[in-house]
């Protein structure tokens, strides 16, 4: 079982050693040119390592682009898969959630999901220095399968699809905007009732 982890963790370092780009899916077909990027921890190591890779991928990146991906949460959980003998820990599970929405004009939601990456490191109880260094790599290994999931997200997206989801978004806010409008007029319209008046003695 550990043999077989460990065989797993060694491919999947030397796949991320070659980088963010997969075979057939080149760092310049992004349809998206310019982008504005935030999360809700600005100086975070994934919305840097994000703008690091999509700037790499010629997008420009900078407060203002028409479109906005915002990293609005990032969450990530671990636990013990098995036990080794003398009741000490062999392997972890660390799973790591990020939440994301794409915005358009007038910061409206046009697009909201979430990527997910589970990666899993061995922990020895008798190196526990050694086992501090596997889980910065696992940690590690996790934010650069989520930056590359996200590239692969972003190079599907289309100016085409970007603009029916627009165009959709600009609707409903619209009709939200129109129904507010109606309740609002409505109410002002509703009779107010005077004051119960008691007759005098």
């Amino acid at each position: 079982m550990i043999k077989r982890n460990l065989l797993v963790m060694g491919l999947a370092v030397l796949l991320s050693a070659c980088g963010f780009q997969l075979r057939g899916t080149g760092t310049t077909e992004l349809a998206i040119k310019e982008l504005d990027l935030s999360a809700r921890n600005a100086y975070g190591e994934t919305v840097t390592q994000m703008r690091q890779v999509l700037e790499s991928s010629g997008v420009k990146v900078y407060t203002g682009a028409p479109y906005k991906l915002v990293l609005t949460d990032e969450q990530e959980n671990q636990r013990i898969l098995s036990y080794a003998g003398a009741g000490r820990t062999g392997e972890y599970q660390v799973t790591t959630v990020l939440n994301y929405d794409i915005r358009g004009k007038n910061n409206l939601d046009l697009l909201s999901d979430k990527l997910e990456v589970q990666k899993i490191f061995i922990h020895d109880g008798n190196n526990l220095v050694g086992s501090d260094q596997e889980a910065a790599t696992a940690r590690g290994e996790t934010r650069r399968e989520l930056t590359q999931r996200m590239m692969l997200r972003l190079q599907q997206l289309t100016p085409a699809q970007l603009d029916q989801l627009q165009q959709t978004a600009d609707a409903r806010a619209k009709a939200e905007a129109a129904a507010l409008e109606a309740a609002q007029k409505a109410e002002a319209e509703t009779p107010r009732q005077s004051p119960l008046e008691l007759p005098k003695q």
